[in-house]
């Protein structure tokens, strides 16, 4: 189902917020593991009734070190199917947090273009996103002290 398709956006806000080079100061570490949920639900035109949304679905993410102004991050986790997505974002620190934004296109099956704008700190990266059928929002936190992702 295309709702779920929207964790690859989420994963994209994500991985924006994996680091960023400043002349600000030192960069904020949100490179390495996250986890937590994202909230998908259909947009709602005019004069409609708002449509059932699908909260709390886990989202696992794992951002690389930035090169330059560019993060890569790896989202994965179930949503009626595995899925498992790396995206590319830009991203500029703005004092202690990382600003993103991106856009990607995830193909027919998981919802076509996604266009997405988020922040992270140390600590947690949230996010909103929009495609043609859905928005969402996500929350990321680092994992607990020996849990692995994923699990």
């Amino acid at each position: 189902m295309r709702r779920f398709l929207i964790l690859p956006v989420a994963a994209a806000l994500l991985a924006a917020a994996a680091g960023i080079g400043s002349a600000q100061g030192q960069q904020p570490k949100v490179a390495g593991d996250w986890t937590g949920t994202w909230t998908v639900q259909d947009p709602v035109k005019p004069g409609e009734e708002p449509k059932k949304a699908y909260p709390g679905l886990r989202l696992d993410c794992k951002v690389a070190d930035p090169k330059v102004d560019k993060w890569e991050a790896t989202f994965e986790g179930e949503c009626g199917r595995p899925y498992k997505y790396t995206v590319k974002m830009l991203g500029r620190q703005a004092g202690d947090a990382v600003l993103f934004q991106g856009s990607a296109d995830l193909g027919e099956k998981d919802g076509g273009v996604y266009d997405w704008i988020g922040r992270a700190n140390e600590k947690e990266f949230v996010g909103f996103f929009t495609s043609q059928k859905h928005v969402g929002t996500f929350r990321l936190t680092r994992p607990s002290a020996g849990v692995p992702i994923g699990k």
